[in-house]
């Protein structure tokens, strides 16, 4: 029975190791996130991302956004919903963080469906359509095309834009932002700067909210 006592204590000691570990590990990567924000502010927001809502809006929602990541299509609705609620308080601003396979190319096609300024109709039918194309192991991007054929988009512009030096360079410059952010999973959040510290709907909503009473104080 003794030993029975000792093996038990013994797998509750490991459990509760590895629990505050756990625990101060996530502190130390908040805080480098936090640190990298504060060094890197002019990584957040680009002159040519993608805006969403108000675009003088006092507060600004930063997504690193795989249009690839199941998590990132889910939140999707709830992220519009926070800023179509806001009466203009609330923007977003989308940062491309192409972290699975295949969704590199598929930020290319929506790079170049932005540039005829059909970025969020090709954004809503990517993602509609995301288990046909980027299935695990299997990511067929090419696939978003035929989603999109009916944006009234110049198909043929289209697609030599997704391939042009211009449309890589965006890409790249995200990917660098999102590397200086320490941003290494999708969807990745921003609110003024401020990261979300621990994911959720409601903790993304508290911060929000967190931030326009910030910005509404005398």
């Amino acid at each position: 029975m003794k030993k029975q006592w000792i093996v038990v204590a013994s797998v509750v000691a490991v459990v509760v190791a590895f629990i505050a570990g756990a625990v101060v590990f996530k502190g130390r990567e908040t805080q480098q996130v936090s640190q990298a924000a504060q060094s890197n502010s002019d990584a957040l927001v680009r002159a040519s991302s993608p805006v969403f809502g108000n675009p003088a809006a006092k507060v600004t929602i930063v997504e690193f956004f795989d249009p690839a990541c199941e998590t990132c299509r889910a939140f999707y609705p709830l992220v519009k919903t926070i800023v179509n609620s806001s009466f203009g308080q609330v923007r977003l601003v989308v940062r491309h963080a192409p972290l699975h396979e295949g969704s590199d190319t598929a930020v290319k096609i929506l790079e170049a469906a932005k540039l005829q300024g059909q970025y969020w109709p090709a954004v809503e039918r990517a993602l509609a359509g995301q288990p046909r194309w980027a299935a695990h192991g299997n990511a067929r991007p090419e696939l978003i095309w035929d989603l999109i054929t009916d944006l009234g988009l110049d198909m043929a512009k289209a697609r030599s834009d997704a391939n042009s030096p211009a449309v890589a360079q965006l890409l790249a410059q995200d990917v660098a932002d999102m590397k200086a952010l320490k941003v290494d999973r999708t969807p990745g959040f921003f609110v003024n700067g401020t990261p979300l510290r621990e994911f959720g709907e409601a903790q993304l909503r508290a911060l929000v909210d967190q931030e326009i009473k910030k910005v509404k104080a005398p």
